[in-house]
């Protein structure tokens, strides 16, 4: 059977990761910081958490290697229900609705450049429907299929980022005057609570550098690879975000970017004028196209591994001759397309990324929990600089995951609510398991 290759899990951690995050979190920053050195210090400090986090899962997922991420890092640490709740916010919240505003924001940006056609109009929804199945339908083929499209969308994802970043650079008519040495007493704003609500933002941009744990069991040597796969893919990630943001800052006025969205199409405006930024606009969707495609690889395993192991589930767990989880991959596109038909994601998109944190600290917490309980379990990699890297790394989630419960309540409620949810269907899958094997 065909197996991911290095490139192709890589290339799933870093279209996971760049998707809209990147190009709307800097108007909510400008709001409370205009400090160029603190806000690309915001993406820095991101990038360390993440690649902490990205270590700590290494080392788990070279220790445990089963596709499923989550889900098979908690049924394995702590008990069988945590891992299949972490396995039901992942499944239902965690791909499904991302996948969807990505599919959307991909429809928004292709019809800028389509006269009279308005961003609010059912084009925007068939764009969006087209390209989930479009990408589902070759996801649902082969190894080698969805391999090389991932490759490819996400090498083009790479191409465009660093083309927009140097020819905005170059062609700017008049470039901000903007300094990357922090000025007398900016380097206090670090530690002040704007820097962690901007923090929030960026750690939803940084979301997904564990992607490639959840097709462990589909990569090829994953104990060797899958290490390097999470470095490589997670620091990449890193020096674009950097990029990014240097050349919004440098390009554009930071008044005009303030509390806004389009961050990308404001920026191409300045640098190239109206006219070269409704291309632009053309360029960004096609960025998009490889974030969808990953998420259409990644979400469905969890699926799979649900339907493995509980038989409520098992017609998820079917796969092709290939190995490809099929129904799971059609399963989890038919949520997406009712999320994108009825627009109904937008409300479980304020606490999806509370959830999927929670789910991170609780596996990287497991590093800890694992090495005392099973300190023999052969551990062909082991975390650079433990404990420091995972403490980095619980620290900031765990502040930022406290601060979202404090500020937002009802989200929290909500995101409270799914897990109690998850609660009791485990313990209906259970009763409908012990069923199926008094049956047997």
């Amino acid at each position: 059977m065909h197996k991911f290759k290095f490139w192709t899990a890589t290339a799933v951690v870093i279209a996971n990761m760049i998707g809209t995050g990147v190009f709307t979190s800097l108007g909510y920053q400008l709001q409370d910081i205009r400090a160029p050195f603190v806000l690309l210090m915001l993406w820095v400090v991101g990038g360390v958490t993440a690649l902490c986090g990205a270590m700590s899962y290494a080392e788990l997922g070279a220790a445990l290697p089963r596709s499923g991420g989550e889900y098979n890092f908690l049924g394995r640490i702590y008990h069988p229900a945590a891992g299949f709740i972490s396995g039901w916010m992942s499944a239902l919240i965690g791909f499904a609705a991302p996948t969807a505003l990505a599919a959307i924001t991909f429809g928004t940006y292709f019809v800028s450049v389509l006269p009279g056609v308005d961003n609010t109009s059912w084009v925007v929804k068939a764009l969006a429907a087209t390209l989930v199945l479009v990408m589902t339908v070759v996801h649902a083929s082969t190894h080698r299929n969805s391999g090389r499209t991932q490759v490819a969308f996400t090498a083009l994802k790479i191409v465009l980022i660093c083309l927009f970043c140097f020819a905005a650079l170059a062609m700017v008519p008049d470039a901000q005057d903007i300094s990357l040495v922090p000025a007398k007493g900016e380097g206090s704003l670090m530690f002040t609570g704007a820097f962690a609500v901007s923090l929030i933002y960026v750690s939803y941009a940084y979301t997904g550098w564990n992607a490639a744990t959840y097709l462990s069991g589909e990569v090829e040597n994953p104990q060797k690879i899958l290490p390097w796969v999470l470095f490589t893919g997670t620091a990449l990630v890193m020096v674009l975000y950097l990029a990014l943001n240097f050349m919004f800052l440098k390009v554009a006025p930071m008044d005009a970017m303030v509390g806004k969205l389009e961050i990308g199409y404001i920026a191409a405006e300045y640098a190239f004028g109206q006219t070269g930024a409704r291309f632009i606009g053309v360029a960004l969707a096609l960025l998009l196209v490889s974030t969808v495609s990953a998420m259409i690889i990644a979400g469905p395993r969890v699926l799979q591994v649900l339907g493995e192991d509980f038989s409520v589930f098992r017609p998820l767990a079917k796969t092709n001759a290939d190995g490809i989880p099929v129904a799971a991959i059609w399963f989890q596109s038919v949520l997406t397309l009712a999320f994108i038909i009825t627009s109904s994601f937008e409300s479980i998109l304020v606490f999806s990324g509370m959830l999927l944190a929670l789910n991170s600290f609780a596996a990287v917490l497991g590093v800890f929990v694992l090495r005392w309980r099973q300190p023999d379990l052969p551990r062909p990699y082991r975390v650079f600089a433990y404990p420091l890297t995972p403490l980095v790394f619980m620290a900031l989630t765990g502040f930022t995951l406290v601060y979202v419960g404090i500020s937002r309540p009802v989200e929290a409620l909500f995101a409270l609510g799914v897990i109690l949810s998850g609660f009791g269907f485990y313990m209906f899958a259970q009763f409908r398991n012990r069923g199926a094997a008094a049956q047997d």
